[in-house]
């Protein structure tokens, strides 16, 4: 396995495919990446050269990848949070941000279902 920016990337995939195992870069950014570093994109990570694979290294650093790009983000939520903004007050109680509807759907951000019991109805 090549190790590139603190990630193992697997060997027997092509570049592009690979590159995508490191947070913060997707397909889009994987086929800059290695253009600028003049590989091509169909050879597998277990054909790249050492060169290559500095120049991929070097090309890679001048983007925020990672822990740093993780922390950013991180830091940006609980900067909305603290502001108290419409957006901060729904991460902070765990609902959808982007206007989607809660009634039925978003088990994702809530979670489980709670289910609630209900009252009885008095017999005479």
């Amino acid at each position: 396995m090549a190790r590139i920016a603190g990630v193992d990337i697997p060997k027997n995939k092509r570049g592009v495919i690979s590159l995508t195992y490191i947070y913060g870069i997707g397909r889009s950014r994987a086929k800059d990446i290695l253009a600028e570093a003049k590989v091509e994109e169909s050879t597998k990570v277990q054909d790249w050269t050492d060169d290559e694979i500095g120049k991929i290294r070097e090309t890679i650093g001048s983007f925020t990848i990672e822990g740093e790009l993780r922390s950013e983000t991180q830091m940006n939520i609980k900067r909305l949070m603290d502001i108290g903004c419409y957006r901060g007050i729904r991460h902070r109680s765990g609902l959808p941000l982007r206007g989607q509807r809660t009634k039925n759907n978003s088990r994702t951000r809530k979670g489980r279902r709670k289910t609630v019991a209900n009252k009885k109805m008095a017999t005479k």
